[in-house]
């Protein structure tokens, strides 16, 4: 009897088992058990901490990239360009997804460093330092268009040695100032490259806080590689067995990265060699307005050029942008007579180069009756300017061949300018 009783009585576990459907028993523990909460909560905790692990082998994976911010690009991201291949698109180049650059306010021409992800295709996933800084902090500089801009007050000294006498002429003749708008105006085989070496020398020399860039379009490639090799500045290049667009690209890109700089409150000079050169890129680039000027030139082709010349300035907050650009005449081109005029009276200081003089080996070729700097009087200390109008009034007398010999001639009995100016 006491065994009947035994075999009849059911468990706890077997009368729990009976009020769940034979179905849904079935598919809640196919195995016969029945998963508890500890065992939920901890496979939960296990799947949390496994997401939690990918991130982090996720985030260990990206690599720093850096390069200079360039928007304007085809399809969906921006992309960040080498200053060592001239800002020339690369396939390697690291992208940035236009959403990420609206939200830090990114600037084109900012120099960026970031992490990406190294899956296929380059792609910022975070931005650590805009130009040096947070990127916080790049919010709150100001926007090149908004500062104000004044004329250049504080000069730029290229006088080096008593034998160097190109650039002591020019500081004489037409001084720089920070924030000039300069243009060298030169005819063939003038010295035009040989000046604009000397005076990135002398940029280095006496000022080597200020930055200097060097932009070179249309050039011979043998001169490039001489004018990385000659100075101590940046150098971006389009030789002449580039694209006309290429052209276009570095001449867009460093222009950009010069206002980034300036917007930041430094000093940045360009040599810019030859604004004739750009100029016939961008009527060769542009569509057509359906309007040509003489000598082919589109009417809208000077635009830009003239937007990139224009962007000199000296800026009351802080900051300037000196361009020494150089215009080619006497080439035999109708467009590229266009060009300089239109040029012409878009700068405030103005070298004119003459072939009499290099044709004689007299250099600097400068012709001084045509060279000279407007507001010169603000470059220049009272007892200095009057020393100078008394110098150029002297030499107004003579023809420019004449005059250039007479100054290098006395230039050399005095080794600093200053001695000289003494004795005027």
């Amino acid at each position: 009897m006491a065994l009947n009783e035994t075999a009849e009585t059911t468990t706890p576990s077997q009368e729990a088992a009976s009020t769940v459907p034979n179905g849904a028993a079935q598919a809640a523990a196919p195995s016969g058990a029945v998963e508890t909460g500890k065992k939920r909560r901890r496979r939960r905790r296990g799947r949390r901490g496994g997401g939690q692990a990918a991130q982090e082998a996720a985030a260990a994976q990206l690599v720093q990239v850096e390069g200079v911010l360039d928007v304007n690009v085809k399809g969906q991201n921006a992309c960040l360009r080498s200053a060592a291949k001239n800002f020339l698109p690369n396939p390697d180049d690291p992208e940035i997804p236009k959403h990420l650059v609206q939200k830090l306010r990114l600037r084109p021409g900012q120099h960026i460093v970031a992490q990406a992800a190294p899956r296929g295709k380059l792609l910022v996933q975070r931005v650590d330092l805009v130009d040096g800084a947070p990127p916080e902090e790049a919010w709150n500089r100001p926007d090149f268009s908004s500062l104000t801009v004044i004329d250049p007050v504080r000069r730029i000294r290229l006088e080096t040695t008593p034998d160097e006498l190109t650039t002591r002429v020019i500081d004489l003749i037409a001084p720089i100032g920070f924030g000039q708008r300069a243009l060298i105006v030169a005819p063939p085989k003038t010295g035009k490259t040989i000046m604009l070496q000397k005076i990135a020398q002398a940029i280095t020399r006496n000022h080597p806080n200020a930055h200097l860039m060097v932009l070179l379009i249309d050039e011979r490639p043998e001169e490039v590689t001489d004018m990385r090799r000659s100075i101590q500045g940046e150098v971006f290049a389009s030789s002449s067995d580039r694209a006309s667009s290429d052209h276009l690209q570095v001449a867009e890109m460093t222009l950009e990265r010069a206002r980034r700089l300036v917007e930041k409150g430094e000093d940045v000079v360009i040599l810019l060699d030859s604004i004739t050169r750009l100029a016939r890129a961008y009527n060769k680039e542009i569509e057509s307005s359906g309007r040509t000027l003489s000598g082919g030139v589109d009417s809208k082709a000077l635009e830009k050029p003239k937007r990139i010349f224009g962007a000199a300035r000296n800026c009351e907050e802080g900051g300037s942008l000196t361009i020494i650009g150089t215009a080619l005449i006497d080439t035999g081109s109708r467009m590229d007579e266009v060009i300089f005029e239109e040029f012409k009276g878009t700068g405030n200081m103005e070298v004119t180069l003459d072939r009499a003089l290099s044709e004689k080996r007299i250099f600097p070729a400068i012709n001084i009756p045509q060279s000279g700097t407007r507001k010169e009087e603000k470059l220049f200390t009272e007892k200095e300017y009057e020393k100078i109008r008394l110098l150029r009034m002297a030499l107004s007398n003579y023809k420019p061949v004449e005059a250039m010999e007479r100054l290098l001639g006395k230039l050399r009995e005095f080794r600093t300018n200053e001695d000289f100016l003494a004795a005027v």
